[in-house]
């Protein structure tokens, strides 16, 4: 909260008049006559925020906050002048000053700037302190595994993070393949600026190019509006391309031109315009046998193959599994604060070691998040835990045969079909594409069922 303010002023009354306003608001207002005399007391006291004449002997109000602007850029400036004007206003605010008051003004107009720049200082701390919770949550060493796979993996990361360089993330679903795409924008000098995330197997051919490069009006039959791209969302960040192996041939053709050019051409536009974004893309499917089966251009995979990092499987990293379960565990006990924060009993823990997780890193989590909402106490024991995990007749199920004890027929098909789901995701690798292909369903359908099975 705002609490001091250094007032400068070369006329005595408007010095004893502001103190006067600020005084009786409850501000501790000290008064200074000159630009110089400001100077020497910011040297000696922290002020929260500094209310300046324009015209005074001297240094002036605008040269004043040029100073102050390199001296402590976080200082809260607002000049006052008795010659008010629009370009004196707009004079003030290249300058560097908050807010602009022109004289005359009536007391309630100064607390009413006060309290607009209070506002403006707590919304920029609790900006502050997100970026710090957001930075700490995407941090190498905030990330969950220490075995010798996931170290080599942050290794890379950490290397990579610095750079604008292309970045290809490979891994089966479930595997945190945009946790770390955040990890690379967070640690990067681009923190600031935006992370756009986009899913390119989640949105219609039709709509793709609009999307991650706009439209202008009249562009197409909906076209009611110019649109702006995810790709110039992202200026001066990251774009990050999910599941770019489902991009159609199509788009590929202008995503190379993009990042070749580093421009964005709206659909309908004769005109480009120069972006500054670091692309981030992760698959998991295997592009190089996409690019011989003529389903991916081979000059666009070596555009976003500069730096691959292959993210591992969970099944690859069993030792991480007890310390990402205490982790998820920890996360969803606010879902039961009238508990103890939950264990996990001996037996589900050797449960949870001894399951293949074909949905990886997030197939745990959703599993964990359900037997914390399930669970009578704070232990999560084995029968907490979806039957797919749980050792027993019913994970050793073979396929087309129906749960223990059951002779429901929704719910054997509901258990058939998610058995074909898993066994598909484990042949291929976790590959949504063609797991949709042996399953004979559409791409969509697939998404719809994995998330309805909690299997991604």
């Amino acid at each position: 909260m705002l609490r001091s303010v250094l007032i400068v002023d070369d006329e005595s009354s408007m010095r004893h008049l502001l103190s006067v306003i600020l005084s009786d608001r409850g501000y501790d207002a000290r008064a200074v006559a000159t630009a110089e005399d400001a100077l020497r007391e910011l040297e000696a006291h922290d002020y929260d925020l500094v209310l300046t004449d324009v015209r005074m002997p001297g240094m002036g109000g605008l040269a004043l906050v040029r100073a102050l602007q390199q001296a402590a850029p976080e200082l809260l400036v607002v000049v006052m002048s008795a010659y008010g004007t629009h370009d004196a206003a707009i004079d003030a605010m290249k300058a560097g000053a908050y807010d602009y008051l022109p004289k005359p003004f009536k007391p309630d107009d100064v607390v009413l700037l006060l309290r607009k720049a209070e506002e403006r200082e707590r919304l920029a701390r609790e900006n502050r302190r997100l970026r710090g919770e957001l930075a700490a949550a995407y941090r190498p060493d905030a990330i969950v595994g220490t075995s010798a796979a996931m170290t080599a993996t942050l290794r890379q990361v950490r290397k990579v993070a610095p750079q604008k360089t292309t970045v290809l993330l490979e891994g089966e679903s479930g595997t945190g393949k945009e946790l770390i795409a955040r990890t690379l924008h967070e640690l990067s000098p681009r923190a600031s600026f935006p992370f756009v995330a986009v899913n390119c197997g989640a949105i219609p051919e039709p709509l793709l190019e609009s999307e991650l490069f706009g439209h202008v009006k009249g562009a197409f039959t909906d076209a009611r509006r110019d649109k702006k791209g995810l790709a110039a969302e992202a200026d001066g960040g990251t774009l990050f391309l999910d599941e770019i192996g489902e991009l159609p041939l199509a788009v590929q053709v202008k995503l190379l031109r993009f990042l070749q050019e580093e421009e964005v051409r709206p659909v309908g536009d004769v005109r480009a315009r120069k972006v500054d974004v670091r692309v981030v893309a992760a698959t998991v499917r295997d592009l190089g046998q996409a690019v011989r089966a003529g389903q991916f251009r081979e000059d666009l995979y070596w555009r976003l193959n500069v730096v691959a990092i292959r993210l591992p499987p969970l099944r690859e990293r069993r030792e991480d599994i007890p310390a990402l379960a205490a982790h998820f565990l920890a996360r969803y006990a606010r879902l039961r604060p009238e508990l103890a924060p939950p264990e996990l009993s001996p037996e589900a823990r050797d449960a949870l070691l001894a399951h293949r997780w074909p949905g990886n890193v997030r197939e745990l989590e959703h599993a964990l998040e359900r037997a914390v909402v399930l669970a009578d106490g704070p232990v999560i024991r084995e029968e907490d835990l979806p039957e797919a995990v749980r050792p027993g007749p019913a994970r050793a199920a073979a396929p087309g045969s129906a749960p223990e004890g059951t002779l429901s027929v929704k719910r054997a098909t509901r258990a058939l079909e998610e058995q074909l789901i898993r066994a598909a995701l484990e042949r291929t690798g976790g590959n949504r594409t063609r797991a949709a292909e042996l399953l004979e369903l559409s791409y969509r359908a697939l998404l719809y069922k994995i998330k309805d099975y909690g299997l991604g």
